[in-house]
């Protein structure tokens, strides 16, 4: 005899062939448990009401169970031996059970308000749960903090620009002289007017001998205009607020290098943590990029310059994101395009093991990486010949037909 096993809100229902009720087992009535049975029951795990349903059928001698879902029948077959589980997706029990749930649920002593009632509360508590779920994945908060990254240092950048600008009033000739913005805001914020440029002063910063002495020199002769103490106020108030901002983008990447190592260790190891954190994030998660192609990780981040192609039937674009890795950027132009293939498909590989296995096989993966890459530059040494253009036909000159006249 075969018997329909069904779930629902109330509880597990076994169904003959008739459609009929043969047994069933109903859920206590709080909406958190019933929640955790029905999201157990999507994975395909053994819950203890359909235990005890399987239990009572194979005593009333039904040898044949039919379920909806393959995982859940895998999970009886293991429990029971003896009893044959069959895969019947959108049987016809199954759609005469939906169609009439609220009669069978007024069978089971649940009225028709209360069943509704359960039903909307436990599609809450349900959804509630997976949303949870899937903002806890860590490679979003990474995907986040990456963004972060770049917000910072475009301010950073803007701020730098504007003391500059500002600062270059007083001391113009130091613009050329210090091209690093974190050092120049240094200097701004900590020695303050040209004035104050002394090798005393200059001693606790990193700079070439050479710098310090042209600082001194040029600050002697310098043709800015001169400020007060109130005006260096409120430049070194900028200044602290850019200091501050760099070290919140050091905190950062300190805090993306170490959530990477837990997420996509084999993403870190093969292209470095900034580099695995934006391709993240322009994929939308660590599972969504472990699921594209390796053709589409090598224009990650170039989706502009694709669609122009497309458009105008124009060369399509051949890195996107990747080109930030220094094996792509300081090729030689012809070599880029194959060596960000061969990257690609690499952290193709690296994704899927990272999101589905967690093995760590970053190491193999590189040592392959490289070895292709030299065989890039070997073969590929020097730049293509190109075609000379091939001259086009002369046009041919029609000349018009001259009409005979009618006579």
């Amino acid at each position: 005899m075969m018997a329909y096993i069904l779930e629902n809100v109330i509880g597990v229902l076994a169904l003959n062939e008739k459609g009929e009720i043969i047994a069933y087992k109903l859920f206590d009535r709080k909406v958190e448990k019933i929640a955790e049975n029905i999201l157990k029951l999507e994975k395909g795990q053994l819950i203890d009401q359909i235990s005890q349903l399987v239990e009572e059928l194979r005593n009333k001698k039904y040898s044949t169970i039919v379920v909806e879902d393959e995982n859940l029948a895998r999970s009886i077959a293991a429990a029971n031996e003896g009893i044959e589980v069959l895969v019947k997706p959108g049987n016809k029990i199954a759609c005469k059970f939906r169609e009439e749930k609220e009669t069978y649920a007024s069978i089971l002593g649940v009225g028709k308000e209360e069943y509704r009632r359960l039903t909307y509360l436990v599609a809450l508590e349900v959804t509630r749960r997976k949303v949870r779920k899937a903002a806890e994945k860590r490679d979003l908060f990474i995907a986040q903090a990456i963004s972060a990254v770049d917000e910072v240092t475009k301010t950073i950048n803007l701020f730098a620009s504007r003391i500059r600008e500002w600062y270059g009033l007083h001391f113009p000739e130091m613009d050329d002289i210090i091209e690093d913005h974190e050092t120049y805001v240094r200097l701004v914020y900590e020695i303050g007017k040209r004035e104050n440029y002394t090798k005393e002063n200059l001693k606790e910063f990193d700079l070439p001998e050479g710098v310090k002495r042209r600082l001194i020199e040029v600050a002697g002769k310098s043709m800015g205009a001169s400020i007060t103490e109130f005006d260096l106020q409120a430049m070194r108030s900028l200044a602290r607020l850019t200091l501050d901002l760099i070290e919140v983008k050091a905190s950062l990447h300190e805090y993306i290098d170490e959530a990477m190592k837990e997420v996509a260790p084999n993403i870190r190891g093969l292209v470095g943590p900034l580099l695995g954190a934006r391709l993240i994030a322009l994929a939308g998660g660590l599972s969504k990029l472990a699921t594209l192609p390796a053709s589409t990780i090598q224009v990650l981040g170039a989706e502009k310059a694709l669609f122009r192609a497309l458009r105008t039937g124009g060369k399509p674009p051949k890195h996107g994101v990747i080109f930030q890795h220094p094996e792509i950027h300081r090729a030689p132009r012809w070599q880029r395009g194959k060596i960000a293939r061969a990257l690609a498909a690499k952290l193709a590989i690296a994704a899927r093991i990272d999101a589905f296995t967690g093995e760590y096989k970053a190491e193999e993966l590189k040592e392959e990486l490289e070895k292709r890459i030299k065989e890039i530059k070997t073969l590929y040494a020097k730049p293509p010949v190109r075609k000379a253009p091939t001259p086009s036909k002369p046009r041919k000159k029609y000349r018009k037909k001259k009409k005979k006249r009618r006579r």
